[in-house]
């Protein structure tokens, strides 16, 4: 089960491929984004979506919506996988799992990610969100409708 829509995202901190840390709450002050949550890199879903999102990047950066990846994989994955799939967006690395769990983004007693997506408007109010594991594409198609049919700020 996701978090709801209009809830407050929570705040965090984490490391990203820009090569430092990456705070929601200043790096996207007064800014919409998406951040969408996957099991692992290099893994076949895992990788369809993060290309999906890639393939779709010319969309969202007409909407003005930044994109960020986030697993439990370390930020050497992270970089290696952003390099070889030439994902234009930064993927963020929680190794401990507590941004996954403070998104209900985390599969009970595996403790691996689960496939979760969030739209956040520009105050970090949920004003979207996909919840589906086995459906990669599902999530950006989601993620462009909502970003379309609704004025997302």
């Amino acid at each position: 089960m996701a978090l709801n829509i209009n809830q407050k995202a929570p705040d965090f901190t984490l490391f990203s491929t820009e090569g430092k840390s990456f705070k929601l709450s200043e790096d996207m002050k007064g800014k919409p984004c998406i951040i969408y949550f996957y099991p692992k890199n290099f893994t076949p879903g895992c990788t369809k979506e993060a290309c999906g999102f890639r393939d779709a990047q010319s969309i969202f950066e007409e909407l003005e919506i930044p994109i960020f990846g986030i697993s439990r994989d370390n930020p050497q994955s992270h970089l290696k996988f952003k390099k070889n799939y030439n994902l234009p967006y930064h993927l963020l690395s929680d190794e401990n799992g507590q941004v996954c769990k403070a998104y209900k983004a985390i599969i009970p007693f595996l403790g691996i990610p689960k496939r979760i997506t969030y739209l956040l408007d520009k105050d970090h109010i949920i004003v979207g969100v996909y919840d589906n594991m086995f459906d990669a594409y599902g999530h950006i198609k989601e993620m462009i409708e909502k970003l379309q049919n609704e004025e997302v700020e």
